[in-house]
């Protein structure tokens, strides 16, 4: 699937986002062990981070992949949508899922169903959008949430709730102004208020055009597009600035 939504790792315009969902998988590799299961395989980008730590790594997406997974001795690739997740109670020490929730239309049982594969003590990791820091409205989300909605969502769930969150340095967070600025003036355009009066469906294409364009233009105008690293980015206790919601649940 051709869209922005899905980040390119070959794609230089799409560095500052790639860089800023690496550091999710950075940190997770830190953390994992055993049998993991990551939900939204994506490009696939995230295998190498932490497939290494595990004693299976099992990735599931909705898409086909291109990847050759002979390549790996651990990991298995499941084409399926999700939920429910094909999987039986209690299999998994670790699921992590990035990037995803904010596509699930029924995200109460998308948790339910983390929950019932994870082996006691179990841990999920969760990535999200912050939906106070979300430049516009993007119509490929059903939902964005804030900290407080993201934590008593899973805390519905899970005995142990931890709420942190990914942030930039001043190189990232100079990027992130220069590219709200961009969009700023883009919705200038949008008298009508269209981008929150429009259904999701109206929106998806013209909103994946004019992002794919804004990147390429902040890649022309801004060095800072493909300077940025992993490294750039930390992970800490989240507040209301968080560029994304990193959530550690507990089984």
């Amino acid at each position: 699937m051709s869209t922005a939504e899905r980040v390119n790792h070959q794609e230089i315009s799409d560095n500052y986002v790639l860089q800023r969902s690496i550091a999710a998988y950075v940190q997770a590799a830190q953390l994992v062990q055993g049998n993991v299961l990551e939900i939204g395989t994506g490009s696939g980008y995230g295998i190498d981070y932490i497939a290494p730590h595990c004693e299976k790594f099992v990735t599931i997406d909705k898409f086909k992949s291109t990847i050759d997974f002979s390549q790996y001795k651990n990991v298995e690739f499941i084409q399926q949508q999700v939920p429910p997740l094909p999987f039986k109670d209690n299999t998994f020490d670790f699921v992590v899922s990035f990037q995803v929730i904010e596509h699930i239309k029924d995200d109460h049982r998308f948790v339910k169903e983390i929950h019932r594969v994870l082996k006691p003590k179990g841990k999920c990791i969760i990535t999200t959008p912050n939906i106070l820091t979300t430049l516009t409205r993007n119509p490929w989300h059903i939902r964005e949430y804030t900290k407080e909605q993201l934590h008593q969502l899973f805390n519905q769930y899970f005995s142990k709730v931890q709420m942190l969150g990914v942030f930039g340095n001043d190189k990232v967070m100079k990027y992130y102004e220069h590219n709200k600025q961009s969009v700023q003036k883009l919705l200038k355009w949008d008298i009508l208020d269209l981008q929150h009066r429009l259904p999701r469906w109206a929106l998806q294409i013209p909103y994946d055009i004019l992002n794919r364009w804004n990147r390429k233009k902040l890649l022309r105008e801004n060095p800072l597009t493909k300077d940025i690293t992993v490294n750039d980015f930390f992970i800490k206790s989240v507040d209301d600035s968080a560029l994304d919601l990193f959530c550690i649940a507990e089984k």
